[in-house]
């Protein structure tokens, strides 16, 4: 797609729009009266846990029981492949498509944003009568119609962003308003994907479950950590030296308490008596988010070697997929939308081309002849090709994985053609697939008419002046430093539809600085508010880390109401700004909030 097309497809026309409503709706409606036979479906899938983060797959430094209990009632998948970061992964499984293709490519500021014109996997389960609900971290979009409710889920509970930087009892949103969490993040997720369950328990539900563990910071309740706090850990990194052993700790505590968690979810089907009624699959989105015990495999998160891109695929339908069964052909994120659509026996809704195919026959039958494709890895311009037998590394050697899985020895000599056609084939993928991504004009879809609330975070502003990001990593992060009249945030919006807002700002200023005047703007709209009450809080976080962080640590911030402001439909810069500062400094500042109050198409 080339750069209007996507600049298009970030604001389509109102016609095209409810066209595409309409027909969702209609499928949705006239495939309920079919839908109640028809399996539910649960997704699970954690956050920078490799393939070695299992003692499944042989690691004795920690005890999976329930994640494991999915392979021995269920099949799994030797070698399944994901991306080797968080929102790539996320992009395939809901699209079924190399994630270029849908444009993401990064993980913040608008990078890890699908284009509006794919169709996900929650709409394909919505349209054949499915209700469905997303828990956990999104990373795909926050503004609507980016946001999980504009993408087939009906309900959302969890966090848009990248990764969050406090873990215990969090600002959260429900349905894109903000609420404060409930205890430990991924405990309070799984509650609520069960209460989900048990309230629509009598028809078909596909709830994805993705949580933001282990990745970092590394906080775990305290029961979990006390097991680990000391523990010895006899499996350790092929990289010796560089395994940080406490980082290692707070991963596997992590990862013990999304197993128990799993274990709450496995147990609330069986009560339910919705066991044999329910496909449950479980997978990771990329290599260990450290160097620790991953099977000797090169690479780690972020890396396109098989450390970096291995995942479990753990699936479970009893009475339908034979228990203990291992799938030994080759797999990836982009197929699990043609699988689980066609183990429920639901079409696909969408007019492009999957690059996913089904992996059904695999689970279900004996089968032989399986064709040998070719899985593609992509980060920052790397590329590996792998087969079912070989990995092209990004540098064009080739290995072996079935007798070198730890990917030593360079075979290209001796198999020649098979290096130059995977060589070739890597450089066809990156023709088409890398242009899609040389560009990005999509601006930030503010005010949507069909969604009350609109969230525009510090993590997708642009500072100019003295204003300091108080991280180099965006995500949950919050501009500070902010001393000059001369000083501002902007953001490039796109208004599909005028109308008249109240915009709230979400902010932390000292006693002795209170006063500042702050001014927001959209063209020749502006609005000015006052900070005249002070909120000065502690950071918070390091009591919680059991590892030092590297990203920004957070706090408590308040929201002020600026008051109304009109916004006329199409693009522009929005603009906060401080007019005047009678102290240091005018604030921090987290979040914008605007509430849609009076449509005025």
């Amino acid at each position: 797609m080339n750069t209007l097309s996507r600049f298009r497809c970030a604001h389509p026309s109102r016609l095209a729009a409810f066209l595409v409503a309409a027909a969702l709706t209609w499928l949705a409606s006239h495939a309920q009266a079919h839908a109640a036979d028809r399996p539910n479906v649960i997704v699970i899938l954690s956050d920078d846990q490799g393939w070695g983060d299992l003692s499944l797959n042989g690691n004795t430094n920690l005890t999976t029981p329930h994640i494991d209990s999915l392979a021995r009632d269920g099949a799994q998948f030797d070698r399944f492949f994901v991306c080797p970061v968080c929102s790539p992964t996320r992009a395939e499984f809901l699209t079924g498509r190399y994630h270029p293709r849908s444009g993401v490519y990064s993980t913040s500021a608008g990078g890890e944003r699908m284009d509006l014109d794919e169709t996900t996997i929650a709409d394909t389960f919505k349209a054949a009568g499915y209700r469905t609900a997303a828990f956990g971290k999104w990373h795909n979009g926050m503004q609507y119609p980016y946001h999980p409710n504009g993408r087939g889920f009906e309900e959302f509970y969890g966090f848009c962003s990248g990764h969050w930087g406090n873990y215990f009892s969090p600002q959260l949103e429900h349905n894109g308003t903000l609420v404060k969490g409930t205890g430990f993040i991924i405990d309070d997720l799984t509650t609520r994907a069960m209460q989900f369950i048990e309230e629509n328990r009598d028809q078909p539900f596909f709830v994805y479950l993705p949580y933001n563990t282990p990745h970092s910071p590394m906080q775990v309740p305290e029961h979990w950590w006390r097991k680990f706090k000391d523990h010895p850990l006899p499996m350790r990194s092929r990289y010796g030296d560089r395994e940080n052993l406490d980082h290692t700790r707070a991963a596997l505590a992590m990862c013990e308490n999304i197993d128990w968690n799993v274990g709450r979810l496995l147990a609330k089907l069986t009560h339910l008596d919705l066991d044999e009624e329910t496909i449950v699959a479980y997978f990771c989105d990329n290599g260990p988010n450290g160097f620790r015990w991953n099977g000797e495999m090169k690479g780690r998160k972020g890396s396109t070697d098989e450390g970096g891109v291995r995942s479990p695929l753990l699936i479970r339908w009893p009475g339908h997929i034979p228990a203990g069964k291992t799938v030994p052909q080759i797999g990836a994120a982009i197929d699990l939308l043609p699988t689980l659509a066609d183990l429920a026996g639901i079409e696909h809704v969408g007019e492009k081309p999957l690059d996913g195919i089904s992996l059904a026959p695999l689970l279900t039958g004996n089968v032989t002849g399986w064709i040998d494709r070719r899985i593609f890895s992509h980060w920052k311009g790397k590329v590996s090709v792998r087969t079912q037998l070989f990995r092209l590394d990004h540098q064009g050697k080739l290995y072996d994985l079935t007798t070198d899985p730890r990917q030593d020895h360079d075979v290209s000599a001796q198999h020649p053609e098979i290096a130059q056609e995977l060589r070739r084939a890597a450089n066809q993928w990156k023709e088409e697939m890398l242009p899609l991504l040389e560009t990005d004009e999509r601006p930030f879809v503010i005010g949507h008419p069909d969604f009350a609330n609109t969230q525009i975070p510090a993590r997708d502003g642009t500072a100019h002046g003295n204003i300091e990001r108080s991280n180099r990593f965006p995500n949950c992060s919050y501009f500070t430093n902010w001393t000059s009249e001369k000083d501002r945030i902007t953001w490039d919006v796109m208004v599909p539809a005028s109308g008249k807002f109240e915009a709230e700002i979400w902010y932390t200023c000292p006693k002795a600085d209170v006063g500042s005047t702050i001014e927001l703007s959209l063209g020749k709209e502006k609005i000015t508010g006052k900070i005249e009450v002070p909120h000065d809080p502690p950071l918070m976080g390091a009591q919680q880390d059991r590892v030092k962080r590297v990203e920004s640590y957070v706090k408590y911030f308040r929201p002020l109401k600026l008051g109304e402001i009109t916004l006329p439909s199409g693009p522009g810069t929005l603009t906060l700004q401080a007019t005047d500062i009678p102290g240091s400094q005018a604030m921090d500042f987290r979040l914008l909030m605007l509430r849609r109050v009076e449509d005025q198409r």
